[in-house]
């Protein structure tokens, strides 16, 4: 029997993931977490080619916040959140454009195939499949979710509590944090301060690691 396509429509979110072919690492070091960092930026765009405007921007040192000059863009989605661990990833996603989730995903998860294949002298797929998607139907899921996603590597055992790959920074507003990817609003605007967040998000995270096992239907759901 086959499973039922996610259907997307605007102002609605959806949780997003998706895992390395054979559970294998897709971030082998800091300059993978970056490129693909900079792929979020740039193809979260209505128009194509902002990559490779990227690339032919003058200097050999650039960075993400060279390319804010540019204002004549349109996203597809909100990034609400995000979480980069070594062998898998996860967003939440509100769309704004028409099929703007399957656009900017198709067009991340093949920019950065290319770019691991290329680097690492392989070809084939990189993710297990196309990306998994679940539509988030109530606010609080959205909340939920929201923990499990900015914590997601405390809730796996990923580095420390200053991982430098989630949302997490840009939701505790930290000065030091180099790339803004994502609009925490729809979260943060829901609470009193950043502060009362974290109260709630430290919560349930640390219910989330502690009940890992049993919490395995975040993880299991139709393909989008």
């Amino acid at each position: 029997m086959s499973m039922r396509k996610t259907e997307f429509a605007n102002d609605e979110f959806y949780h997003i993931y998706n895992r390395g072919v054979d559970k294998r690492d897709v971030f082998i070091n800091r300059v993978g977490y970056e490129r693909f960092f900079l792929s979020v930026s740039l193809l979260n765009d209505e128009k194509e080619g902002w990559l490779e405007v990227w690339r032919n921007l003058p200097g050999k040192k650039k960075s993400i916040n060279d390319f804010r000059r540019f204002n004549l863009r349109k996203p597809l989605v909100d990034i609400v959140a995000y979480c980069f661990n070594p062998n898998h990833y996860h967003f939440i996603l509100k769309q704004l454009e028409e099929k703007g989730v399957e656009k900017f995903m198709h067009r991340l998860g093949t920019a950065y195939t290319m770019f691991f294949n290329m680097k690492y002298k392989r070809s084939g797929a990189l993710f297990q499949g196309r990306f998994k998607s679940i539509h988030i139907d109530s606010n609080e899921y959205l909340l939920y979710l929201s923990a499990y996603v900015n914590k997601n590597n405390f809730i796996h055992g990923y580095g420390n509590s200053n991982w430098r790959y989630s949302s997490l920074a840009e939701y505790r507003k930290e000065k030091n944090q180099k790339v803004n990817i994502c609009n925490p609003s729809s979260i943060l605007d829901q609470f009193e301060s950043v502060n009362d967040y974290g109260e709630f998000l430290n919560k349930n995270a640390l219910y989330l690691k502690d009940k890992k096992e049993e919490q395995k239907y975040l993880l299991e759901s139709p393909e989008g």
